[in-house]
């Protein structure tokens, strides 16, 4: 009797300002986007048409929409923050299962993660930067 390992996946780590998505990228033939954000359709939990573009995006660039199903944990940061960093993992997971899908998706800029996060506040500070307003006497 042979045993069959249906839960073969790839798994990577997408980022984005302080937003952390766990991706992982099951083979499986299916018409359209088939993606889950935290055991819920990507269509609920992303509320505007812009965000569930940026959700799909990864997957568009290398035209395998129908081709996996998506499961990820995201978690941290805004709403729009979390679709890139969904994005992001969802191409490094792409990248593992094909070298070659390389070149679109770092033409594209998927492949960059953005740092960009808010400054921590500095003591005898109002905020990161903004100091009280000095007066003379």
């Amino acid at each position: 009797m042979e045993k069959t390992n249906k839960s073969e996946y790839f798994e990577a780590v997408g980022r984005r300002k302080t937003s952390v998505a766990r991706v992982r990228l099951f083979k499986e033939k299916n018409s359209l986007p088939n993606i889950f954000v935290n055991q819920k359709p990507y269509q609920q939990y992303f509320p505007t048409l812009e965000l569930k573009k940026i959700a799909e995006e990864g997957l568009g660039a290398v035209r395998a929409e129908g081709a996996y199903r998506v499961s990820a944990k995201i978690s941290g940061g805004g709403i729009h923050s979390q679709a890139e960093a969904l994005r992001h993992g969802i191409s490094r997971a792409l990248l593992k299962v094909d070298a070659e899908n390389r070149k679109s998706l770092k033409s594209l800029g998927y492949l960059k993660r953005d740092p960009r996060m808010k400054e921590r506040r500095k003591f005898g500070l109002k905020k990161a930067r903004k100091a009280p307003q000095w007066a003379k006497r």
